[in-house]
């Protein structure tokens, strides 16, 4: 899910919702989405089908499972990309796929262009009472839910357990005391992995649900807190500036851990062997005591075309791709964490290192829902220029008032 955000906020995908709504035709009423449920009779048509494609593999005997269940539907399985699902759907919709992936941070945008098919009520309830919790936030959008989530991810920490304990990485002052810890405070990317340290600290972005445009509070006593916390790490012997060469470091015992996401595991298996270890965030003290320190979690969705010319065959299609025992597959074949919470008490997944991390990083005190708001393709660019900036000694203490005021007002601005 990392890699989908980064393409999709540092490739300059700036899609306003007036510049796609013409895609749309505006959203299907709770009526005709409700309708998917009651009439299974009606099942069936020719469906296109977008998955990446290191996930064909993984699910083609389930669309076969599922042809042979809903035998008047055909299902035609093409290479997508998920990162590029906003754009790719909407450049004519009713060419695009029934039926994609897609990360759950892209759906308000495509709801509110009217892309995105609304769940019907009772896979709603489905959805609600097979998920965690997490992931049902992250598929819903104004009180409605527009995609079946079939995978969780969040940042983890890895590191090389013959250098550190599991004691030694409960806390960041722990870890850096006794080791080196890789991380990112001076280049892009900074704000994916240090802007939840304002919501560590009791800050919130886009409002409690992270749907407040004009939500966010960084610009307190909190906030002022974490720019001068971050402006110490860059004296903090324990802490490496990393970035791209992150893997190489740890290989070479320059760094001994560094934060990433499950889309790292087998790299940091071949660099670190039987010495690698992973475990959920440390706290962080940001000076008034110990604060979980939290990352942006991300769910993996399916969606359905709002233009679909058979809704209910796609919302069957979608429902199936994401239940129990296709995210098992999913996950031995892939690696992707389940959402679906029986599927989570696998033994395999249980006892996955990685994992179990990333479950244990998906609860409300470990993590943050990214957020849907379509403003979100402003937000990282400053932010990134904040993290940087204040890490590299360019804006100085006296400033962080003034510059977190200016992001909040900045930040609660319309996208045109």
């Amino acid at each position: 899910m990392k890699n989908s955000w980064k393409r999709f906020w540092l490739g300059g995908l700036v899609l306003g919702v007036s510049a796609i709504a013409l895609a749309g035709c505006g959203n299907k009423s709770d009526d005709q989405s409700a309708s998917s449920d009651t009439n299974s009779s009606q099942v069936k048509g020719d469906i296109k089908l977008w998955v990446d494609t290191e996930h064909i593999a993984a699910i083609k005997g389930q669309v076969s499972k599922f042809e042979k269940a809903n035998p008047d539907v055909k299902v035609k399985i093409k290479t997508g990309s998920s990162a590029d699902a906003l754009k790719d759907v909407s450049k004519d919709p009713e060419k695009a796929a029934d039926v994609f992936m897609m990360p759950h941070d892209q759906i308000g945008q495509m709801a509110e262009a009217g892309l995105l098919y609304p769940v019907g009520k009772k896979q709603v309830a489905t959805i609600k009472k097979n998920n965690v919790d997490s992931a049902i936030q992250g598929v819903t959008w104004k009180n409605k839910v527009y995609g079946y989530p079939y995978g969780i991810e969040s940042q983890v920490l890895y590191y090389n357990k013959s250098k550190l304990s599991e004691n030694d990485v409960k806390s960041w002052d722990s870890l850096t005391q006794k080791g080196k810890l890789g991380a990112n405070f001076a280049e892009n990317g900074a704000n994916y992995i240090f802007a939840p340290l304002f919501m560590s600290n009791g800050d919130v972005l886009y409002g409690e649900n992270g749907e407040d445009l004009k939500g966010t509070n960084f610009n307190n006593q909190n906030g002022v807190e974490v720019l001068s916390w971050i402006a110490k790490q860059k004296s903090n012997p324990g802490v490496v500036q990393t970035n791209a060469a992150a893997l190489a470091n740890l290989q070479s015992g320059k760094i001994d851990a560094f934060l990433s996401g499950p889309w790292s595991k087998n790299d940091v298996k071949k660099a670190l062997g039987d010495k690698m270890a992973v475990a959920a965030y440390p706290t962080v003290n940001f000076g008034s005591g110990e604060k979980q320190m939290k990352a942006f979690l991300g769910v993996k969705v399916y969606g359905v075309n709002q233009q679909t010319k058979s809704p209910l065959a796609s919302m069957a299609l979608a429902n199936y791709l994401s239940n129990e025992k296709t995210q098992e597959i999913e996950f031995k074949k892939n690696g992707v964490v389940p959402s679906n919470k029986r599927a989570q008490e696998a033994t395999n997944v249980k006892t996955d290192a990685v994992a179990k991390s990333v479950m244990a990083m998906s609860d409300n005190d470990h993590s943050v829902v990214m957020p849907k708001l379509p403003e979100m393709t402003t937000f990282w660019p400053p932010m990134d220029s904040l993290i940087n900036d204040v890490y590299k000694g360019k804006i100085k203490a006296t400033q962080y008032q003034a510059k977190l005021d200016k992001f909040v007002s900045d930040n609660a601005k319309k996208t045109k």
